[in-house]
């Protein structure tokens, strides 16, 4: 039944080259006419001494050297006729969702409470967190006193991958608007063809700067259906912080300030959940949980091309014209 399965899903590329085929009927009839006038005879008074002798399987092999020619030329009638099987679509069940991340870049993120600061820290393991979302489609969005679409919404994990190397502090104005970080993040969501939307965001800070406030920004994602992960990035306690000085920036000790309240409240607002990350480790565990959380099952619709299945028949047209030669040329040779 599969091979049978298997025959009905292969067609031609150049069906018309079949009707070559047809050439077999004057070559059958030639064949025939010729043997039947090359048919030597010999007069002779009796054949009863040759009664007992019978036939040797050589001479059977004669037989078999027009059949042979006649499934090689068939070979490779179906050889110039591109036997395929077409490429279709299939339907699976996969795990899928539409998310943005929405990174934090203001100066801050310099701190030296990660290795080797805030900001490298959150670029390397959310780069690998978005590579390894096959299924999704993701979006990145970076924000500090202002917020700029990094990525729009692509499966194309290279380009996500290299963006995220190449993000630095000094791409928009200092400060932390949390607030037209998820704004941005929403406009983007809405070019998503899921069910499931997630934002994914990521602060050491506190919002303020921007004319959209993140409680705000918060509610109109409850209205669209986004839920929202909010991370602070920032260790307990004290960090080394980067200080902007007429000289450039140095480091000094300060306390780590982190609004948890309103992140508290917008993970609560729109159904997601808020984490703290204290150093790369948690952070590390913070998006393997998100990545547990955000799984959503899908169908997904894959084209598998059309590929050429004339292999098989490249080798039966070896093997038939290699056994005629074998066989005209040993056991089945005539003399002339």
């Amino acid at each position: 039944m599969q091979a049978l399965q298997a025959l009905q899903a292969i067609h031609f590329a150049h069906p018309a080259y079949l009707w070559l085929l047809l050439i077999f009927v004057p070559m059958i009839a030639w064949h025939v006419l010729k043997h039947r006038r090359q048919r030597a005879s010999l007069s002779i008074s009796t054949t009863s001494p040759f009664a007992g002798l019978g036939r040797s399987w050589r001479q059977y092999a004669v037989y078999l050297l027009f059949p042979l020619r006649l499934l090689a030329i068939a070979c490779l009638i179906i050889i110039l006729a591109r036997p395929q099987i077409r490429g279709g679509w299939s339907t699976t069940s996969t795990e899928g969702t539409d998310i943005v991340v929405a990174l934090d870049i203001s100066s801050s993120m310099l701190a030296r409470d990660f290795q080797p600061d805030r900001l490298e820290a959150a670029k390397e393991i959310a780069g690998r967190f978005v590579v390894q979302r096959e299924n999704d489609n993701v979006g990145l969005v970076i924000f500090a006193g202002e917020s700029l679409t990094g990525v729009p919404m692509t499966t194309d994990r290279a380009v996500l991958a290299s963006y995220i190397e190449s993000i630095s502090m000094d791409q928009l104005a200092d400060g932390t608007a949390i607030g037209e970080g998820i704004a941005t993040s929403l406009n983007r969501l809405r070019e998503g063809q899921a069910e499931s939307k997630t934002v994914i965001l990521i602060t050491d800070g506190s919002n303020n700067t921007g004319i959209i406030s993140p409680l705000a920004a918060a509610d109109a994602a409850k209205e669209l259906g986004v839920r929202i992960y909010t991370i602070g990035i920032g260790t307990m306690g004290m960090a080394d912080m980067p200080v902007s000085t007429p000289l450039g920036i140095r480091y000094e000790k300060q306390k780590v300030v982190i609004d948890e309240a309103t992140l508290q409240q917008i993970a609560d607002r729109t159904g997601g959940k808020y984490f703290r990350a204290t150093d790369n480790r948690a952070l590390e565990k913070v998006f393997d949980e998100i990545d547990h959380m955000t799984q959503t099952k899908m169908d997904v619709r894959h084209f598998s091309h059309t590929e050429d299945r004339y292999q098989i028949f490249a080798w039966l047209l070896l093997l038939f014209f290699g056994l005629e030669l074998l066989l005209r040329y040993t056991v089945a040779r005539s003399i002339p």
